[in-house]
C-alpha cells in the first residue's frame, strides 16, 4: 500500500539517524495551557488549611538546629526553652507566606537553558538519589561513578529533560566527604543545564554554592541576584526539620537560591491513614519550611513540594504511583495555588522492573502533576522500585512519557486551514486524505514523533525481532551514551572549578558524621 511504504521508509530515515542522535523535539520550556483539575471544593481546601495552621499553634514542629531557633524566636514564633519546638501564630504564618515570589527564574551556566518557574510553566527533572542502578543487560548494582556519569550524559541528550536533580544515581565508589566536589565537578562538565545540591550539612551545601557561581562565571554579587541552583528539603516526617536540612534553608535562602520544601508524607506510616490527614500534616510541615525561608531572607524563592502517597497496609512497604498518590497530588496543587507559590510533584512508582507496572503508576501520578498544575516534576525520568533504583530502560521510557505529556501541552490550532473544509471538499465521500496537498503540506509534522514506540504493524515487527519497549529503550539508552557530546565550557571556568575542588579534597571535604 503507497501509505505503508511511504511511512516505512520514513521510519527507516529516522531510525538510521538515531544511530547518532534521537529524532526529538527542541529543547524548550514548557507551559501548561489547561484549567488545573480541582478535586476539592474551596471550602475543602479551606478547611485542610486551616487544619494545618492549627497544627502549627497547637502541636508544632521540631526545629533542631539551634541557629534555626533562633532565626524563628526573633521572627516572632514560639519556640520552647528546649529549643526544639516551634508554634507558630497563623497570622505569623500569613504573613510570611506573602512575601514568597510567585515566579522566578533559574539560571544555567547556559543561558539557553535558563528555566522559568511559575506561570504554568513546567520543568522536568532527572531522577534523584537512588543508592542502587539497573539495566536488563547487567542487572541491579550499587551506585558507582561510571553509572552516575551515563545517566548524566543521558539527561543532557535528551532534550525533555530540562534539569538534573540531585545525584541521578549515587556515586556509591566515591568516599562520601568529597562525594559532592567530585559529582558536581562532573556534573558541570558533562551537562550544561541547572542543577541541585543536597543539604546534608552546611559545608556540602556551601561547596556546591559555590561551584555553581564558579560555573556561571559570575560574582556573588549577581548570585544574589540571580538562583542559579536548587536544593531540596524533606521534613523529616512527622513534623520535624533535622539538623542537616535547616542549615540547607539557611545558605541557601540567604544567597537567594531555591529551595524545595517537601515533606515526605507516607499516608499510614509517617502520616495520618485518610489522605486528608496525610495532607493536613503535608501542608502543615510545607507551611513551616516555607516561612522559615522567609525568616532566613525574605523574598527569597522557594517551592512547596508535595509528596504524599501511601503505603502497603500488608507489608509497610511504600507504593507510589497510586489513586491516593494521584489525588494527593491534584489537592496539593489546589493548596499551592491558594498560596501564589510555585509547585513541585514527582513522577514515581513502586515496581521492581522496568514493566507495565512501572509505567500505569508513572502515568497515574504524572497525570496528575500535569493536570495538578505542577511546575516541577521531580523524578521525571528513570525513577524505579520506590526510588530504590536508577533504571536505564526507565529513563527512556519515562522520556517518551514527558515527550507526549509535552506534545499534549501544545496548543491545538483551529485555523480556517485547520479545519480543513476545502480539503475535506476535494476529497469528498468515499475517498481518502493520504495524498491530498492538505496532507502532503503537513504529514511530517502533523503528529507527535515517538522516540520509543514502535507503531509498525504485528507482522514487520515480527520480522524485526519481535522486540518489546523495554528492549527497545535498552537499545536507545546504550546510543544516547555511545553518541554523547561534552557541551561547551570555558577554560579558565574549569581550571578555577578544578582548583576550587582540588583545594577542598585537600581540606579533607565535608564532615560525614
Amino acid at each position: 500500500m503507497p501509505r505503508r511504504s511511504r511511512t516505512d521508509s520514513r521510519r527507516r530515515r529516522r531510525t538510521d539517524r538515531a544511530g547518532k542522535e534521537l529524532d526529538q523535539p527542541p529543547f524548550r520550556q514548557l507551559r501548561n495551557p489547561y484549567h488545573p483539575v480541582e478535586l476539592l471544593s474551596a471550602d475543602e481546601i479551606e478547611a485542610i488549611h486551616n487544619a494545618s495552621l492549627t497544627v502549627l499553634e497547637d502541636i508544632g514542629i521540631n526545629f533542631l538546629l539551634p541557629q534555626a531557633s533562633e532565626i524563628l524566636k526573633a521572627a516572632g514564633a514560639d519556640v520552647d526553652k528546649d529549643g526544639a519546638r516551634v508554634r507558630f501564630d497563623r497570622g505569623l504564618i500569613e504573613k510570611s507566606l506573602e512575601t514568597i515570589p510567585d515566579r522566578f527564574t533559574l539560571h544555567a551556566r547556559n543561558p539557553e537553558r535558563n528555566l522559568r518557574f511559575g506561570e504554568k510553566f513546567l520543568n522536568i527533572g532527572s531522577v534523584s538519589s537512588p543508592p542502587n542502578v539497573s539495566d536488563i543487560e547487567r542487572g541491579r548494582r550499587d551506585g558507582n561513578y561510571a553509572d552516575y556519569c551515563d545517566f548524566l550524559k543521558l539527561a543532557q541528550s535528551l532534550n525533555i529533560v530540562h534539569m538534573t536533580l540531585g545525584h541521578p544515581v549515587e556515586p556509591l565508589d566515591v568516599e562520601p566527604a568529597i562525594r559532592h566536589l567530585t559529582s558536581t565537578l562532573t556534573r558541570i562538565e558533562l551537562t550544561d543545564k541547572p542543577f541541585s545540591g543536597y543539604s546534608l550539612g552546611r559545608e556540602r551545601i556551601l561547596d556546591v554554592i559555590e561551584m555553581a557561581r564558579i560555573a556561571r562565571g559570575i560574582g556573588e554579587d549577581l548570585l544574589l541576584r540571580e538562583p542559579s541552583l536548587t536544593s531540596n528539603i524533606n521534613a523529616n516526617s512527622p513534623l520535624q526539620f533535622d539538623i542537616p536540612m535547616l542549615w540547607g534553608i539557611i545558605e541557601m535562602s540567604s544567597r537567594n537560591q531555591v529551595i524545595s520544601i517537601t515533606p515526605f508524607t507516607l499516608s499510614g506510616a509517617m502520616a495520618p491513614v485518610t489522605v486528608a490527614g496525610a495532607l493536613t500534616q503535608q501542608n502543615a510541615e510545607a507551611m513551616a519550611g516555607l516561612a522559615f525561608t522567609q525568616m532566613v531572607k525574605a523574598g527569597a524563592p522557594v517551592i512547596y513540594g508535595g509528596f504524599t502517597s501511601n503505603v502497603d497496609m500488608k507489608t509497610g512497604s511504600p507504593a507510589f504511583g497510586t489513586p491516593e498518590n494521584a489525588k494527593a497530588t491534584l489537592i496539593g496543587g489546589q493548596l499551592v495555588r491558594r498560596y501564589g507559590v510555585p509547585y513541585r510533584s514527582s513522577n514515581v512508582n513502586a515496581s521492581n522492573a522496568p514493566d507495565a507496572q512501572a509505567v500505569y503508576e508513572s502515568m497515574m501520578v504524572t497525570w496528575a502533576a500535569v493536570m495538578g498544575g505542577a511546575n516541577m516534576i521531580y523524578h521525571g525520568c528513570g525513577w524505579l522500585e520506590g526510588g530504590l533504583t536508577a533504571s536505564f530502560e526507565k529513563f527512556i521510557i519515562d522520556a517518551e512519557i514527558m515527550q507526549m505529556m509535552a506534545a499534549f501541552l501544545e496548543p491545538l490550532g483551529v485555523t480556517s486551514d485547520d479545519l480543513a473544509v476545502e480539503a475535506i471538499r476535494d476529497v469528498g465521500p468515499g475517498g481518502h486524505f493520504f495524498s491530498t496537498p492538505h496532507t502532503l503540506d503537513r504529514y511530517e509534522t502533523a503528529f507527535y514523533k515517538p522516540i520509543l514506540s514502535d507503531w509498525r504493524n504485528y507482522e514487520t515487527w515480527a520480522e524485526d525481532g519481535s522486540v518489546d519497549a523495554t528492549h527497545r529503550a535498552h537499545r536507545i539508552y546504550k546510543r544516547l551514551v555511545e553518541a554523547y557530546e561534552q557541551p561547551p565550557l570555558d577554560q579558565g571556568i574549569r581550571e578555577e572549578l578544578e582548583a576550587f575542588v582540588a583545594r577542598r579534597i585537600k581540606e579533607g571535604g565535608a564532615p560525614t558524621n
